[in-house]
Parts: C-alpha cells; sequence; structure tokens
C-alpha cells in the first residue's frame, strides 16, 4: 500500500504545479519577489519591507477528527501549516484567516475548531484577524466541513533566505516533528482500521509550530540559518526547494527506532520502502535548517536545551538538487 494506491497522485500533483507555473506568472509585477514554488509568497511594499503569504488545508485528516468529534487539534494544524512556511522564507508572522465551510453548521463544532486555531496564533505570534464562514448543504454532508487558512508575516530584504549566502559543507539539521502532523492521511485512513480508538487519537496530535524556536535560534545565532525546509507533503522532495543549486546529504537522518513506535507500526503495515516512507510522511522531523557548519553543533545544543529533539542530518554539497540518502 502507498500513496498513490491509496488515491493521491503526487507525480499528477506536480505537473499541474508546473503547467500553472505557465499561466500565473502573467499576473506578476515588478514587487512580486518570490511566487510559485517557494514555501510562501513575498511580495515587496517597500524598499525595505516585504510581506510573505502563504495559504493550505489540513488535508484528510478532517475525517478522523469529524469521527472522533475531536476538533480543537485540527484548529491547531490549521494554523501549523501556514505559519510553518512563513518561516521558510525568512518572514515574522503577523496575522492569520480562516475559511470553513459546512454541510450544516454545528457551533459547537465551529466554535471548538476556532478555539484551536487560536491556540495556534497564540503559539505563533499572530493575530486572527478575519474568516468567513460557509454552510454548503448538497456539497457537504450535514456531519462534513472543510477548512483553509491563510497566514501573512513581515520580513526585510536582509531577512529573506538567499541561496548566494549557502556554501558546501554547511549543515542540515532536523528538528523532531510531533507525529505525522497533517500530511499523508489518505494512505494512513488506509493503513488504519476506525476500531483502532488509540491509534487514531495518537494520529490526530496536531502539528507542532516551530515560531518560538525558530526565534530563539535567529536570536541567539544572528546570521547563522541560512535556510529552512517545511517537511509537509512530498516529506523529504522539500529539501530541495531551498536551493537546487546544491546536493542534500541526509544521512543522518533518524531511524524509525529512535522515533515513536507510531512510524514503526505504520512502516510494517505499509511495508513501503525507507525512501518510499520519506516521500510520503515526515518520518520524524517536521523542519530542517540549513546552518553554517562552523555553528551547527552550538545550534543543536540550544536546541536540545529546549527540550526538542534534533539531528545532525548530514551537509551540503554542490550539485543540482537531488538527495544523497
Amino acid at each position: 500500500m502507498d500513496y498513490k494506491k491509496a488515491g493521491v497522485d503526487v507525480e499528477k500533483a506536480d505537473m499541474f504545479v508546473d503547467r500553472i507555473k505557465k499561466l500565473v506568472p502573467q499576473t506578476f509585477n515588478e514587487n512580486v519577489m518570490q511566487g510559485i514554488g517557494g514555501f510562501a509568497a513575498v511580495y515587496k511594499l517597500s524598499h525595505q519591507n516585504y510581506l510573505a503569504a502563504s495559504t493550505d488545508g489540513v488535508g484528510t485528516k478532517l475525517k478522523w477528527a469529524q469521527a472522533t468529534q475531536k476538533h480543537h487539534g485540527i484548529g491547531i494544524d490549521l494554523v501549523a501549516m501556514c505559519v510553518n512556511d512563513l518561516l521558510c522564507v525568512g518572514a515574522t508572522p503577523l496575522f492569520f484567516l480562516d475559511y470553513m465551510a459546512f454541510g450544516k453548521l454545528n457551533t459547537e463544532v465551529s466554535e471548538e475548531l476556532i478555539a484551536g486555531m487560536v491556540d495556534g496564533c497564540k503559539q505563533s505570534g499572530m493575530a486572527l484577524i478575519g474568516g468567513e464562514t460557509a454552510e454548503m448543504p448538497g456539497m457537504y454532508s450535514q456531519e462534513e466541513y472543510d477548512l483553509a487558512g491563510f497566514s501573512v508575516g513581515q520580513l526585510s530584504p536582509e531577512s529573506m533566505y538567499s541561496e548566494d549566502k549557502i556554501k558546501e559543507g554547511d549543515v542540515l539539521i532536523g528538528v523532531a516533528s510531533s507525529g505525522f502532523h497533517s500530511n499523508g492521511y489518505s494512505l494512513l485512513r488506509k493503513l488504519v482500521e476506525d476500531h483502532e480508538t488509540d491509534l487514531i487519537q495518537q494520529l490526530l496530535t496536531p502539528t507542532k509550530i516551530y515560531v518560538s524556536l525558530v526565534n530563539d535560534i535567529k536570536k541567539e545565532f544572528p546570521q547563522i540559518v541560512l535556510a529552512m525546509a517545511h517537511i509537509t507533503g512530498g516529506g523529504i522532495e522539500n529539501i530541495p526547494r531551498m536551493s537546487e543549486k546544491f546536493d542534500y546529504d541526509i544521512q543522518g537522518w533518524p531511524q524509525l527506532s529512535e522515533l515513536p513506535s507510531v512510524f514503526q507500526t505504520i512502516s510494517d503495515r505499509s511495508q513501503m520502502s525507507r525512501r518510499q516512507l520519506m516521500e510520503t510522511f515526515n518520518m520524524g522531523v517536521g523542519l530542517v535548517l540549513l546552518v553554517k557548519k562552523e555553528q551547527a553543533e552550538a545550534v543543536m545544543k540550544s536546541i536540545h536545551s529546549q527540550d526538542q529533539k534534533c539531528w545532525r542530518l548530514g551537509a551540503v554539497h554542490k550539485g543540482s538538487g537531488k538527495l544523497l540518502s
């Protein structure tokens, strides 16, 4: 059982992105600093002030939340999937908006979702400043809902990550995830039975928000972080999005024995290869930092001091965006 057999065709999605890359730039002007392909879009307001924006959803993890009536964590997931992307362009989060669509509006459920978003925004230092709620009978069943989130941050030209600052030998540090986060759930739901409530509860653990950790690192080590990758859909394939001028040694990626047992359970049931797993799930690493090699050990020590697990994954080498694992 793999992602494609579960109904998700990643290759087709990549082809779609390639096709729209030919259409969307027709709308760009000279203020678009980064568009499709990055973790977040970047728009210039002035020579010293840029805005970054990202949008995302939670995916089919919603199905388990609806089945178990556990909605608070999904609100956190929604914020996390957006705000972690903002971090990867060097932005400081500012505010968040949400969109909720229901088959039939349930005020208790919607309030629980909003409470989760408020929790996530507090963790991110963002204001939840608005949103939209739609009731759409006929589009969704009465118990179903869907979500989308939108986050905006600010940055200066100097704080925006640039591949020009990366040098051969700079080090990749993987920061632990809180679980499977919010990706790969179409496959996970094929591998877990509805009656396995304890396992489902583990798989509903909210996505980790990395804002506080990243802020502390950047404050303690100015100019040391050179790039970041949020490990979401596509797993390790997110890493070359930092720059296609380098190859990435990730042989230090944590083994299953170093991760919560739920990862071993899913590995055993799927019978996927290690590479397939790493291209589908985050496999224990939710965020990758690329840092100057001279300070790599100090950064890792700082992360550990905040009770966060991390691993020295490897280093970068001149290349063309390949993953060396």
